[in-house]
């Protein structure tokens, strides 16, 4: 019957050897704790995510696409500012990266595009539909609601003062 026991020894071994594989996978894993994930941010909304412990470095791969606000308590608020896709990497003190996330900017699901011939406009439909600034919206659209947009906020600071 030794060599029965023996096997036992050796399927032992094995085990053990597994086991201590996966704990140093597992100790190689901790070691290294970049995060890579996937955001995904309506444009001209904004996400709260948590900044990882011993952030010292935030980098955006394309500030077109979205930008961030640091706020206290270790969280930033990634705002969608144009389509399309990029990073944000957290990075420690020494330059190690911490966090590596993607940030996808997608339209918003309740705009309506109308098309005269080339030009663009998009509206907001709910519940009533009202023209909404985009990207890729004809210029001149854009002008006329920049404008009504900014002799609106001037009328209701005006009467907010008067108010006081």
């Amino acid at each position: 019957m030794p060599g029965r026991n023996q096997g036992h020894k050796s399927m032992h071994g094995s085990v053990h050897a597994r086991l201590l594989a996966l704990l140093l996978g597992l100790v190689a894993f901790a070691a290294h704790p970049a995060q890579a994930e996937m955001l995904e941010v309506t444009l001209d909304q904004a996400q709260v995510l948590k900044l990882p412990e011993r952030a010292a470095t935030i980098v955006i791969g394309n500030p077109l696409i979205a930008d961030v606000s640091l706020q206290a308590g270790g969280l930033m608020v990634v705002t969608g500012k144009g389509y399309g896709a990029t990073n944000i990497l957290a990075l420690d003190g020494s330059g190690g990266t911490l966090m590596n996330t993607t940030v996808r900017v997608t339209g918003a699901r309740d705009i309506v595009v109308v098309y005269r011939g080339v030009d663009r406009e998009s509206y907001s439909c709910t519940p009533k539909c009202a023209r909404r600034i985009t990207l890729g919206d004809a210029v001149p659209l854009l002008d006329t609601t920049l404008g009504q947009a900014g002799s609106y906020v001037s009328q209701t600071a005006g009467n907010a003062q008067s108010a006081k």
